[in-house]
């Protein structure tokens, strides 16, 4: 049976878990199957329990009013430069996301100061026309009836608006590079706990991401030597905008560049799969996009102006839905700095805290018929559910801790369905969505083939 949760004005309890015995089974599942995992947890102990003992011990987090007390708290109260922290071996130590206190602030708010709502909006031509040209290259080889997996498709598409909102077009010719030196370092971080122990052995995967590593910070350091030799001027290249700021080192932008590919990278374009396989099974969707997207877009990218965002509320709908129920990241990792208490349990210093936007996104005091992919559900809610869902919805996270690409991420996902829900006929080959995969990047078992035309 599910434990109920006591309310906070009773006294403090220790975190629900599974009995010792039955824990190493727990663990395993969750490293390989996270998704069921989390939610045989929660069914059987509740959406906050434990797991683990003395110096690995967690604590999963995923009842919505219990994340909304963390997310509340001060920033010192955790720490995310922490012993399983496997990140920084991929983004480098001095990336944001790995980084505690003033480093964080500092890093983080010379990056902050390239997602201006400004650069966001001047993004909008360049997200629909990389969209056109990956249409366009997906109708010269494709016939009518083809299935495609869209998932490589979007990945590319995704990988080139970040490569141009990053480096400018003078980049874009090099994203088949770029992506194939990131495809190792997300592999490897799905891998095994065993294989990801730090080692100096050559001719292993992990010297293999190291090296992969090294190559793209050549490619990052040429195109600063020659920013700093060629200003472009242009106001919505983040790479120029860093190097002006003058706030990092070379070391930190490198390390932040990393963190901005890889992170705006592989989880929009996970979505973006997710996004296209849940649409195609709900009847009538795809037109409903189709009709408002010619109503907003029309087909001149001289069109286009703040106000474009805002009145595609349809295809704004169905990205919230979709991460939803399908947020990029299943668990997010900090640890408690000090002794917690969230949503009544004390959190005892040095636990890992994985709080999850999967669970808060399923949670039936939240979401009616929480599994139905219904993007319509955000229409019309009264005060009060219109908070549960607010507070529910924690896909990017919350707080000054939050996914620092949110709003580039909402943005591509929002203008990329409407566009191809303008040009292209979508239809679904399965009667149902397919299981989810990955802990570190949520993405749909097998792909996202859909048949075109």
């Amino acid at each position: 049976m599910r434990r109920q949760r006591e309310t906070p004005s009773v006294a403090v309890e220790a975190l629900p878990h599974p009995p010792w015995h039955a824990q190493p089974g727990h663990l395993r599942q969750l490293f390989r199957t996270p998704h069921a995992a989390l939610d045989q947890l929660a069914e059987r102990y509740g959406p906050i329990c434990g797991l683990g003992v003395g110096p690995v011990r967690m604590a999963v987090v995923g009842d919505p009013e219990g994340l909304r007390e963390m997310f509340a708290m001060p920033s010192d109260r955790f720490r995310w430069n922490h012993k399983f922290n496997v990140l920084g071996f991929v983004v480098g130590p001095g990336s944001m996301i790995v980084s505690d206190g003033a480093d964080h602030k500092r890093r983080r708010g010379s990056v902050q100061a390239a997602f201006s709502r400004r650069r966001l909006n001047g993004w909008i031509p360049m997200i629909v026309e990389q969209t056109d040209a990956t249409i366009d290259r997906l109708s010269e080889r494709t016939a009518s009836g083809d299935v495609v997996d869209m998932y490589p498709v979007g990945r590319d598409l995704v990988l080139h608006i970040v490569v141009r909102s990053l480096f400018g077009d003078r980049m874009v010719a090099r994203c088949d590079e770029i992506g194939d030196l990131f495809q190792r370092p997300q592999d490897y971080l799905e891998s095994s706990f065993v294989r990801q122990l730090p080692h100096p052995f050559p001719h292993t995967a992990r010297s293999r991401v190291r090296a992969d590593r090294v190559a793209l910070d050549a490619i990052i350091d040429e195109e600063m030597a020659h920013r700093r030799a060629h200003s472009t001027g242009d106001p919505l290249d983040i790479l120029e905008t860093l190097i002006a700021d003058g706030s990092l080192s070379d070391a930190e932008i490198r390390d932040q560049v990393a963190t901005l590919i890889g992170a705006g990278y592989d989880t929009t374009s996970a979505s973006l799969a997710w996004m296209l396989l849940c649409v195609s099974l709900v009847p009538g969707l795809w037109q409903r996009l189709r009709d408002e997207a010619n109503d907003v877009l029309g087909s001149s990218l001289d069109e286009y102006d703040t106000t474009t965002l805002a009145r595609l509320e349809l295809a704004s709908r169905v990205m919230r839905e979709t991460t939803r129920l399908h947020p990029a990241g299943v668990l997010s990792p900090r640890e408690a700095a000090v002794d917690l208490t969230i949503g009544g349990y004390r959190i005892p210093r040095g636990t890992l805290i994985l709080w999850s936007a999967h669970l808060a996104g399923r949670d039936a005091r939240a979401w009616a018929d929480p599994l139905r992919f219904d993007p319509d559900r955000f229409v019309d809610l009264d005060d009060q559910h219109q908070a549960l869902a607010d507070m529910a919805w924690v896909p990017f996270g919350r707080g000054a801790r939050n996914c620092i690409g949110f709003a580039l991420a909402q943005m591509e996902l929002t203008l990329i369905i409407a566009r191809f829900a303008q040009r292209l006929d979508i239809h679904s080959v399965a009667k149902t969505a397919p299981a989810p995969i990955g802990m570190v990047v949520n993405r749909p078992t097998g792909g996202a083939p859909v048949r075109i035309g």
